[in-house]
């Protein structure tokens, strides 16, 4: 019995003091974890606002580039600046395509800066114009005035229930006016 009352007082000591320590141990060790994730956060908010400033100015870029491309083939616009009174119907169906397309695919970066809703839209907005193009195109005879392919478009325009480059600007508006 002794030697077990001697055996205990060696290791009981020893135990407290282990334990102690691994105690004291893993109190720094999830001090330095939080100390260090809370830096980390810190850093990674620093890290995302200097983004965040950067990206902003190509972002409203990029919206103001799209707007601009949605004023462009607006087909109001599109045809009063593309017109020309010695264009026959075909000349002028196929000039309003290629500046349509044109535009369009001068823009096709500006999808890595917007919403991919507001890219669809864009997009969508580019093949209704062409549809309306070549609908109206189907009612003009190639070899007729442009002036006639000019009137079967506001026609068709007047069919629809609004401009589609309008809903989209006004999409694309309300949107950046969401984003600051």
């Amino acid at each position: 019995m002794d030697l077990m009352l001697e055996f205990m007082k060696m290791v009981l000591p020893a135990a407290i003091v282990l334990v102690a320590m691994y105690l004291t141990v893993k109190a720094f060790v999830n001090r330095d974890f939080e100390l260090a994730q809370k830096e980390y956060d810190t850093k990674l908010g620093e890290i995302k606002l200097e983004n965040a400033k950067a990206t902003l100015p190509i972002r409203l870029q990029a919206y103001e580039r799209l707007c601009l491309l949605l004023e462009r083939i607006s087909l109001n616009n599109l045809i009063v600046r593309v017109s020309d009174p010695e264009y026959t119907s075909g000349m002028l169906q196929q000039r309003l395509l290629f500046d349509v397309r044109d535009e369009f695919s001068h823009n096709l970066s500006q999808q890595l800066y917007v919403s991919d809703d507001a890219w669809l839209l864009v997009k969508r907005t580019q093949e209704e114009v062409v549809t309306i193009i070549n609908k109206a195109a189907e009612r003009t005879d190639r070899n007729g005035r442009g002036i006639d392919l000019a009137k079967n478009i506001f026609e068709e325009m007047m069919t629809r229930e609004a401009n589609p480059c309008d809903i989209t600007l006004k999409f694309l508006k309300d949107e950046l006016r969401q984003m600051m």
